[in-house]
C-alpha cells in the first residue's frame, strides 16, 4: 500500500498522467469480424505448463472472424482494442475439441519411420493432401495405430494475450 501511495505521489509531483489517463482510447478500433489483429500471447495448460509463446518474437497476426484461431479465444477477443490485456480460459469444446476415441487409423509398419515409438508425433497427410500431426498410439507386428486427434484435443487452454494492433476491416 505504501508503494502505491508513493508511486501516485511521484506521478502527481512529476506531472505524469495518472491511471485514468492511461485508459484505452474509446475511438481506437475494436476487434470485429474482418479486423487484422496483431497480438502477443503465452499459451499454458490448466496446470500452468507453457505450451507455446511468441513473447520476444514477431506478433501473431490473424484476421478476426475467419476461424484462424480456436473459437473460444476468438470470441473472447471480440471488442478488445490495442493495448488491452486478457487472460482467456478455453474449454476443450471451444478449443481443439474433446478427444475422439474413434479418431485413429491403422497403417502398415512400412509407412512409418523404422525408429518410431509409442507417443512419437509424426506428420501425416489427409486424403485431400493437407498436413496434420498424428501420434503413434500402438505398435503391432505388421502395423502401427495412429491417433488422429489434435495434440491439444481434450485440454483446457489458458491464453495470456496482449493486443498489439487492430486494423479495421
Amino acid at each position: 500500500m505504501r508503494t502505491l501511495i508513493a508511486f501516485l505521489s511521484l506521478v502527481a509531483l512529476l506531472g505524469l498522467p495518472g491511471p485514468a489517463a492511461l485508459a484505452q482510447d474509446p475511438a481506437a478500433p475494436a476487434i470485429k469480424d474482418g479486423s487484422r489483429v496483431g497480438l502477443e500471447y503465452t499459451l499454458t495448460d490448466d496446470a500452468g505448463t507453457v505450451l507455446d509463446t511468441n513473447k520476444g518474437q514477431e506478433p501473431f497476426v490473424y484476421t478476426h472472424g475467419t476461424r484462424q484461431i480456436v473459437p473460444g479465444l476468438e470470441s473472447a477477443l471480440a471488442g478488445l482494442r490495442a493495448g488491452d490485456v486478457r487472460k482467456v480460459t478455453v474449454k476443450p469444446e471451444d478449443g481443439y475439441g474433446k478427444v475422439d476415441p474413434k479418431a485413429e487409423i491403422e497403417v502398415g509398419r512400412e509407412r512409418v519411420p523404422p525408429d518410431v515409438k509409442v507417443g512419437s508425433q509424426l506428420t501425416g497427410r489427409s486424403a485431400s493432401g493437407e498436413s496434420r500431426a498424428v501420434r503413434v498410439k500402438e505398435i503391432k507386428d505388421k502395423s502401427v495405430v495412429l491417433d488422429l486427434n489434435h495434440p491439444l484435443a481434450g485440454k483446457t487452454l489458458v491464453f495470456d494475450v496482449r493486443i498489439l494492433s487492430v486494423d479495421g476491416p
